[in-house]
């Protein structure tokens, strides 16, 4: 399929505007180095916003010829881009919004690699280090805002629900916004666009002009899920699980949407903290909801944990069916127990440090089919450390379905092997079966093929 393609200079409009010498040539230096491919591949991500195209690799293959480069300027940078998806302009100039996404691309990719990765105050070997890295990338990104009481309501949800769920986060969106909540998701489609539409019409309602729409993604799975053109603060992390830690350290809620693999990650990683011994009695709220004919999805997830974790597992969140507003009013009296006890502990309402981050969670883990099969799944261990090893089994999946490295060694070793308790395995064998015949792990239409092979 031949697309139809354009080539243009870009000046940063609001981002990245000032910059000295040193800090040009950094950027010169590094663009064209080690990172360029990294850069590449997010950028032509950020310029395929609003299509349908969810895949990674055949992104790539579409636009084999673009490139992108960096240009100095006597007043600074631009950028050169070359055979860029001609959807991203309009009358030949890059639409504002992309813009700033490109930019935030840049900055995000050029200053964890710098700054981050080079620089010996950040000890990445420690929890506490990773925990102070995922900070400053936020803070450079500018996206906490020290002077507001909390309101940031995280959603997950998949990027492929069907109209009805969409429509219904849509409501969900809506009802937050008219109680003056902002909105993170994992900026991409579906049930990360759809509570970011809804809020938008509530903050309009309320005469709310400052609402914050952030996006937080990662080189790895910001080709499936492209920024949806609301998202007006987008961060690229370094990893999926420095991603996660962002959304737990600067959210005061989380609401989740239907899903598939990704979003069953995403609930593993947050239980898991909330059954860490040293965050028992921290307020922070939890739902799990979507319109009536998702109460299968729900019953499903619900059923798993109780198998895999326990009841206690089970009691960190609520399932509200059809009820936006309920969702909405839950979330912020929840949101309300969050600030009273920042307050009586001096937590910071933009950052929560005091919450416990093992560094099972934090750990990039590289979904490999030795490191698959030789996950830990079994009952015999902490139900917090059995939710970190679920997470990463989830989370080699997500890489096998639709990151493009993980595309590629599937196609080249085949599937993966997962293996662990019997009781553990038929669950999950149980729970993937109900996402594949639910189209939860593709887009409707296009048959799945699984990247695993559950042994019992």
């Amino acid at each position: 399929m031949k697309s139809e393609v354009v080539d243009a200079r870009i000046t940063p409009e609001g981002r990245m505007e000032i910059l000295s010498k040193s800090e040009v040539g950094s950027l010169l230096k590094s663009s064209k180095g080690d990172l360029h491919t990294t850069f590449r591949n997010c950028s032509l991500a950020v310029l395929n916003c609003g299509s349908s195209l969810d895949d990674g690799k055949k992104l790539l293959e579409r636009y084999k010829s673009f490139d992108i480069e960096v240009v100095q300027q006597e007043r600074g940078i631009k950028l050169e881009v070359t055979g860029a998806p001609a959807s991203a302009f309009v009358d030949g100039k890059l639409i504002r919004g992309i813009s700033d996404h490109l930019f935030a691309v840049l900055r995000d990719i050029i200053f964890v690699s710098d700054e981050v990765y080079k620089n010996p105050k950040f000890e990445l070997a420690s929890s506490e280090g990773i925990t102070n890295a995922v900070f400053h990338i936020l803070r450079n990104a500018r996206i906490m805002r020290p002077r507001t009481v909390p309101n940031l309501v995280v959603c997950w949800g998949g990027h492929s629900i069907n109209r009805i769920e969409y429509e219904y986060s849509k409501e969900v969106g809506h009802e937050m916004g008219l109680r003056g909540l902002d909105i993170t998701t994992g900026c991409g489609t579906g049930a990360m666009k759809g509570p970011m539409k809804g809020a938008t019409i509530g903050h309009a309602k309320q005469r709310i002009n400052v609402g914050q729409y952030i996006g937080i993604s990662e080189p790895g799975i910001i080709a499936s899920e492209p920024p949806n053109p609301i998202v007006n603060d987008l961060v690229i992390m370094p990893d999926i699980e420095k991603r996660l830690e962002a959304f737990v350290r600067t959210g005061h809620g989380i609401v989740v949407f239907p899903g598939g693999a990704g979003t069953t990650e995403e609930i593993l990683y947050l239980l898991g903290l909330l059954l860490h011994p040293e965050n028992k009695g921290m307020p922070f709220p939890f739902i799990l909801t979507g319109p009536k004919n998702s109460k299968a999805y729900f019953e499903g997830v619900n059923r798993f944990i109780e198998e895999t974790l326990g009841k206690e597992a089970q009691k960190l969140y609520k399932i509200i069916i059809n009820d936006p507003a309920e969702v909405a009013r839950q979330v912020k009296e929840g949101i309300e127990e969050v600030y009273q006890f920042r307050r009586s502990t001096s937590d910071a309402f933009y950052f929560n440090w005091l919450l416990k981050i093992e560094d099972d969670f934090q750990r990039p883990f590289d979904a490999t089919h030795g490191n698959m099969s030789a996950l830990e799944l079994h009952q015999d261990q902490e139900r917090h450390q059995l939710a970190a090893n679920l997470r990463r089994a989830f989370s080699g999946i997500v890489s096998g379905t639709v990151k493009a490295d993980g595309i590629q060694i599937i196609e080249e070793y085949g599937p993966f092997e997962i293996r662990g308790d019997k009781g553990i395995m038929a669950s999950m064998d149980n729970l993937l079966d109900s996402f594949v015949k639910q189209h939860r792990m593709k887009l409707p239409g296009s048959k799945y093929v699984p990247c695993y092979e559950i042994i019992k």
